[in-house]
């Protein structure tokens, strides 16, 4: 088995009321009822795929084995509250897992199961920005590559989802990413001088445009591919018990 983390960047205000279609489940699981407060929840329902992702390359933030069979593409927004869902950051009390939890009382978050089939190097699991959500979506996003070039991008990447805040209310400014990077133990003033410099603005921008070209509306959207042809997607929050039959059977 070949674990292989790469933190090495690539270069590559939505009103609340037009967020896209996708960051919820469709098709197995329809959501229904009243929307929990403070949630950006956006319609039902799923965008037919347009197209397919860019094939991954070294310079994509990738964990696992490159040479597994299944690849997993996950376009993520770091203030999205559903990507933070899936990767089992929020608590369970929270109003977006109630919600979730609503729908279907056995809802479980996916990822930490994918996480599983990568320790075991069947799986490689790669990261792409897809920030919609504003401002602070886009700083979170240069933020975690700046932190990967220290070699904590993925460090950075989930203290930013257990760090969520609400959308664009200063959760995720600058200050506050800076001091983020510095309770992770970066190298402060390299950090800041990235951050500062609007290093990765292009790289974030160059990935939503990529993103959408492969048919992202909305996050979390995933790309299950096998020998790199995509066989599956995972649209928006959905359960552990919808994922993990997907992955399997890509694996056969």
């Amino acid at each position: 088995m070949e674990i292989e983390v790469n933190t090495k960047p690539n270069n590559f205000s939505i009103p609340m009321a037009i967020v896209v279609a996708g960051v919820l489940i469709a098709g197995a699981i329809l959501l229904k009822g009243s929307t929990p407060p403070s949630t950006n929840v956006p319609a039902n329902g799923n965008v037919a795929v347009t197209g397919t992702p860019a094939p991954v390359t070294k310079e994509d933030m990738a964990l696992g084995n490159p040479k597994a069979k299944v690849t997993i593409i996950l376009y993520e927004d770091f203030q999205c509250p559903f990507c933070g869902a899936i990767f089992g950051s929020l608590k369970a009390d929270s109003a977006v897992i109630q919600y979730l939890k609503k729908n279907d009382p056995n809802w479980t978050p996916f990822l930490p199961e994918v996480m599983n089939y990568v320790k075991d190097g069947k799986v490689l699991f790669v990261y792409r920005d897809w920030a919609f959500l504003g401002p602070e979506s886009i700083r979170s996003a240069e933020a975690a590559r700046c932190a990967g070039d220290q070699g904590k991008f993925w460090e950075f990447h989930d203290y930013l989802y257990s760090h969520q805040n609400g959308e664009n209310q200063g959760a995720f400014s600058d200050p506050n990413l800076k001091s983020f990077a510095k309770n992770l133990g970066l190298d402060s003033t390299t950090f800041d001088q990235c951050l500062d410099s609007n290093k990765y603005e292009k790289a974030i921008a160059d990935s939503k445009t990529e993103g959408t070209g492969a048919g992202v509306t909305g996050t979390p959207k995933g790309y299950i591919l096998k020998d790199g042809k995509v066989v599956s997607t995972i649209d928006g929050a959905e359960p552990l018990s919808s994922v993990k039959p997907k992955i399997d059977a890509a694996l056969k």
